[in-house]
């Protein structure tokens, strides 16, 4: 018998599950079930802290040293927005936490920033705007990833126009996503979760 597969998600209250009416409804539990319905045991640790912009993954990083993580799962860019941090700023922070996750031995996934323009209480007139700085962030995000080896998961535009069509995606503060959210953005990410654990696993089998 192999063993699990040692999963981490790392991030902001998005990978924490913020909004989610159930601790099992989050984001971390739905890729780990996933993976553990497709054959590949899977132990989760959620080291993702609501609130944390990019800088703040250095201090998730450290904290993942210790458990011999196999894939890390990082969700990161939507308070860096929020806050009008400098992209390049942010995606060195990122950049950074890849670098490291990567030496120690883990595989990554990094999933970048939403489209904040589907938020209920971003003004119509504001959303191109919104839209074009989140497109900005995201393409840095996902060329420093592939810079330095991780994988990308390149769901925002497909989450996001979810999100624009159906409102019971987001949670009572109309910010994070609900429990149905979740199951939306876990759906769009399963893929590339399951191709990254599947290859880890046999890599580890090899």
């Amino acid at each position: 018998m192999t063993d699990p597969i040692r999963l981490v998600v790392l991030g902001d209250s998005i990978a924490y599950g913020s909004g989610a009416a159930r601790v099992e409804d989050g984001l971390g539990p739905r890729l780990a079930q996933v993976l553990r319905s497709e054959g590949i045991d899977t132990d989760l640790t959620v080291l993702a802290v609501p609130g944390a912009v990019s800088r703040d993954l250095a201090a998730q990083v450290r904290r993942a040293a210790p458990l011999g993580a196999d894939l890390a799962v990082v969700v990161i860019g939507a308070n860096d927005l929020a806050r009008f941090l400098p992209a390049d700023a942010a995606t060195a922070a990122l950049g950074a936490a890849v670098r490291d996750l990567q030496a120690a031995g883990t595989d990554v996934v990094v999933v970048p920033a939403p489209d904040m323009s589907s938020v209920p209480f971003v003004p119509p007139a504001l959303r191109p705007v919104v839209r074009a700085a989140c497109a900005l962030l995201q393409q840095r995000q996902a060329e420093v990833a592939v810079a330095h080896g991780a994988t990308v998961a390149a769901v925002s535009a497909e989450v996001g126009a979810a999100f624009g069509r159906d409102p019971s995606l987001f949670s009572a503060d109309r910010f994070h996503p609900s429990s149905a959210g979740y199951a939306r953005i876990a759906a769009a990410l399963a893929p590339t979760v399951l191709a990254a654990a599947r290859d880890r696993r046999d890599r580890r089998a090899a």
